[in-house]
């Protein structure tokens, strides 16, 4: 009988890691307002797709293109992708430091302005003035861009974002290609994606700078620190990682069934 409790008390314990993880990783994408997160970028996706039909269909997508669209912005399917990122990468203990941060007066400010700051670069007339803004600040060396340096620099944001960019335009070449789009050969297309490479960089340091200087002009300085302090332990750096293994897996899938619809919509317009 002893030997029996022993058995199921190890069974327990080992059934409830998971459960504990599971719970965290959930109250943790709540405080992230994964929901909040993935409608913008359902709004930022609708909007990239009608440039789309304006540059690629001449404007003629119509109907079956609105329908494609929706249905490749799906929030919940977003929302799948980037669990799965954080449920690949991050450890219990990893997930309970993160949680606690996150659950923190600082931790919620700093999802609101982030948030209020990326849908506020939806407007070009935004995007713009906070880059005027960023640019004045690097010219005249203001010390406060010193903690965003070190928060670039500490989780490689440029590399990583223009991996995952260069990643995305792949499979976007790849779904025009295989919807017949596109005649090109995947040396073709990889060529095509790489000569991007530079262009791609340098525009993606300028965004991610504007978008910190305007999500943090609001904060106290010893705020931000301390949120580049957070960024630099062990969970932070695993939070990063998780960030960006959701996002790739995301923006693969939404880019790769962006140019099969392309295609599928070219192709249906000349019928």
């Amino acid at each position: 009988m002893r030997r029996l409790a022993i058995s199921l008390i190890l069974a327990v314990a080992c059934w409830g890691a998971p459960v504990w993880a599971d719970a965290r990783l959930t109250v943790l994408l709540d405080r992230l307002r994964l929901d909040e997160v993935t409608q913008l970028y359902r709004d930022e996706g609708i909007a990239y797709a009608s440039t789309l039909n304006d540059d690629m269909l001449d404007g003629q997508g119509g109907a079956f293109w609105d329908t494609q669209v929706s249905r490749i912005y799906d929030p919940q399917l977003m929302a799948e992708h980037i669990r799965a990122g954080f449920e690949e990468t991050m450890s219990d203990a990893e997930l309970a430091a993160a949680l606690l941060f996150y659950d923190s007066a600082l931790g919620d400010r700093l999802v609101s302005l982030e948030n209020a700051a990326r849908t506020a670069m939806m407007d070009e007339d935004v995007e713009e003035a906070a880059l005027a803004a960023y640019k004045a600040l690097r010219a005249k060396g203001d010390p406060s861009l010193e903690a965003l340096d070190a928060l670039m620099a500490d989780a490689d944001l440029v590399d990583r974002n223009v991996a995952a960019a260069m990643s995305s335009n792949l499979s976007f070449y790849q779904g025009l290609s295989e919807g017949k789009y596109l005649s090109l050969s995947a040396d073709a297309i990889l060529n095509e994606i790489w000569s991007q490479e530079e262009a791609l960089r340098l525009e993606t340091e300028d965004w991610l700078y504007s978008y910190f200087v305007l999500a943090y002009q609001s904060l106290p300085a010893e705020d931000l620190q301390l949120y580049v302090g957070f960024s630099q332990t062990e969970a932070g750096r695993s939070m990063t990682r998780a960030l960006f293994a959701g996002h790739d897996r995301m923006y693969r899938a939404i880019s790769y069934a962006l140019g099969r619809a392309v295609a599928l919509s070219a192709a249906g317009s000349t019928l």
